[in-house]
């Protein structure tokens, strides 16, 4: 073989269909679309079967781990015992009313146990709760006949994180008479004739 080139290495032995030398040895995801439509009728029919209960729980707001992503603010997995109990929950019943709890994530500053704790506090002013049976009376914690009545399904994600514009107005920058690269550049160039400047007082003196 002439020249510095790469030596030939195909691989020519991938089976693509059943055959007598042996089974199928690549996997091929052909039925991408129909599972995809399959995955979809089951949101569907599992939102239908458990109306008017959102199909989602209601998810905690975490900060990503790692230095470089911890500004993020997402979703997390559940709110912690923690957390729970400064709302007045308790994590059995807060399973049973549609909210996740993560029994091993803890809280490590105030900000975050204060914001999460608001987010249970906000839920539970819009939480309507059913009695366990639809014709039995209406039993303390639960919603009146009428909020039972009006109540409809939520879709989508449970008090969604509301992203935070990071824009900078000009209106909040403060405005300076003399500008900081025109006090650099005038330096610099102070510097560049600092040396010529004291040659010249040098001649005058002598």
């Amino acid at each position: 073989m002439k020249h510095n080139n790469v030596l030939p290495n195909i691989h020519c032995h991938k089976k693509y269909c059943e055959s007598s030398r042996g089974p199928l040895k690549v996997r091929l995801t052909l039925n991408q679309a129909g599972k995809k439509k399959s995955r979809r009728l089951a949101r569907a029919a599992k939102a239908a079967a458990i109306a008017p209960r959102p199909l989602q729980l209601l998810r905690p707001a975490v900060h990503c781990p790692t230095q470089r992503y911890s500004a993020k603010v997402r979703l997390g997995k559940g709110f912690t015992l923690e957390e729970l109990k400064a709302a007045g929950l308790t994590a059995q019943y807060a399973r049973t009313v549609g909210i996740a709890v993560d029994h091993r994530r803890t809280n490590k500053s105030a900000e975050s146990l204060a914001l999460n704790v608001a987010r249970l506090e906000e839920y539970k002013g819009k939480l309507i709760v059913f009695p366990k049976k639809r014709l039995s009376k209406v039993k303390n914690g639960d919603s009146s006949a009428e909020e039972c009545k009006a109540a409809t399904q939520l879709q989508g994600a449970l008090l969604p994180l509301a992203k935070s514009s990071n824009e900078i107005v000009m209106a909040d920058i403060p405005s300076q008479e003399t500008s900081a690269y025109t006090q650099m550049r005038v330096a610099m160039n102070e510097t560049k004739v600092a040396g010529y400047r004291c040659s010249v007082a040098n001649r005058k003196e002598k």
